[in-house]
């Protein structure tokens, strides 16, 4: 991806610093990182710019974008699946586009100059956890200017946000630099949201990767359990966090976490494991540990929060606040849907696959959320994932592989949607909307398709 990399410098450096660009990225942790990440290398190279955030891009999108008066556009996290629109509309102007995702049908087409594209894809690179937008963003910068290596944590989040692997591929490097940057500490501890931040029954409460049967969404059944497990909670001013546990206190509570989720997820590294801790940000933090950076930012794209998204990745401290409200609600319709999701879990669950079909029976903005925890369930490993939810006058659906498939779930889902709607995303991670009209099509098709593919002979071990 270097040869790509030095092109998108070499044509970016020709570019006039007077005349400013328009940057759109995506909404999620990983979008939100490749804005911050773009963001704060054109303040420090003085270049102008305006920024925002759009959930997906399509040709209405495109059209609009493209009617402003700008004459550079970059696309971070977004863009590759949409080459044709951009291509049809956009032939004055210079577009640079930082992504990961799969390209679209006319990808292998020859584009005008001013079109400059950065994507694993391009050089034939299909594991998922090469790089993450935010990487393909950061490796742009860090060529642009070496100052910018300091931005490695933010697209370490990013990856973090697209449940990469930290150590393959690109994301290695990353890692790597966010290390020697000093902007990030890795610690072996509990894989909790609210590691830092929250009392010890509250993580618990709200923990929903790893979601913890009767404890999950249950203050009264979270207290009982710390009761049990002979850890006292409370230190009589107080009540105590995770990192206020001696060593043996954390031993007991790990153990109780994996006893209470034997044969419902993975193994005890779903619950323990390394743990990246930014440095420069103060303890108790909801921000203090990337993980929770990541799952913050998730938050604020899934509910339209994306100035509050942006400011937590430089710096503002004014708006944690506003983000933990966020984040408190967000996770409570989280842990609601895994409970629709297990309290009728008959209907859902197939020979080989899962197609929970939520309906209006959870917030249409956690749906993706759902699939991708589904997906960590050992218990639905090899299965394919599939989630839908009516939004407005459409249904949307998320797609996740369990276990360890090769299956390609954009051609699954392609053949699903079909040319009644639009599918995106990844090889193992993917979506689509489709009109409500349309749904006695979908829910055919959905088990027409799935019925019929031979999903148990097609492990990889």
């Amino acid at each position: 991806m270097e040869d790509l990399i030095k092109k998108a410098v070499n044509n970016f450096l020709n570019l006039d610093k007077n005349k400013p660009i328009r940057i759109i990225t995506h909404n999620d942790c990983d979008g939100l990182t490749s804005g911050a990440i773009i963001s704060k290398a054109l303040i420090r190279g003085k270049w102008k710019f305006v920024i925002n955030a759009v959930k997906q891009l399509d040709e209405a999108t495109v059209i609009n974008i493209f009617k402003e008066s700008y004459e550079t556009f970059i696309f971070t996290d977004l863009g590759s699946g949409y080459l044709r629109f951009i291509k049809k509309h956009l032939k004055d102007k210079k577009v640079f586009i930082f992504d990961h995702h799969e390209l679209d049908d006319y990808s292998t087409e020859n584009f005008n100059e001013n079109i400059v594209h950065v994507n694993p894809k391009i050089i034939n690179e299909n594991d998922y956890s090469y790089v993450s937008g935010a990487g393909v963003v950061y490796m742009f910068v860090k060529n642009l200017n070496k100052e910018n290596i300091n931005l490695a944590y933010l697209a370490l989040t990013g990856a973090l946000g697209d449940v990469q692997d930290l150590n393959k591929g690109i994301n290695k490097v990353i890692l790597e630099d966010a290390v020697k940057s000093k902007k990030i500490e890795i610690k072996k501890g509990l894989k909790l949201f609210g590691y830092q931040s929250r009392a010890i029954h509250k993580v618990l409460q709200y923990s929903t990767d790893p979601f913890i049967p009767g404890i999950s969404g249950n203050e009264d059944g979270a207290l009982k359990f710390i009761n049990e497990i002979g850890i006292e909670y409370f230190n009589g001013k107080e009540y105590r966090k995770l990192t206020d546990l001696n060593k043996e206190e954390m031993q007991k509570l790990i153990a109780g976490i994996i006893i209470k989720r034997i044969g419902f997820e993975k193994e005890p590294e779903d619950v323990i494991g390394d743990l990246y801790t930014l440095k420069d940000e103060e303890d108790g933090s909801i921000i203090k540990d990337a993980r929770e950076f990541s799952t913050v930012l998730n938050c604020c794209g899934k509910l339209d929060a994306f100035g509050i998204g942006i400011g937590l990745c430089f710096g503002n401290k004014n708006i944690k606040s506003r983000a933990e409200d966020l984040l408190k609600n967000y996770r409570l319709e989280i842990i609601r849907g895994l409970n629709h999701f297990y309290n009728n879990r008959e209907s859902f669950v197939k020979d080989g696959y899962i197609f929970f079909n939520a309906r209006d029976n959870i917030n249409d903005n956690i749906i993706s959320t759902l699939a991708t925890i589904l997906s960590k369930n050992n218990e639905f490993s090899n299965m394919i994932i599939i989630c839908s939810v009516y939004r407005n006058n459409e249904i949307k659906i998320s797609a996740r592989v369990g276990g360890n498939l090769d299956i390609d779930l954009r051609e699954v889902l392609t053949k699903i949607v079909s040319d009644n709607g639009i599918v995106g995303g990844h090889k193992m991670a993917c979506g689509g909307l489709i009109n409500r009209d349309k749904e006695d099509i979908f829910m055919e098709r959905i088990f027409n398709v799935l019925d019929n593919m031979e999903i148990k002979q097609r492990q990889v071990f």
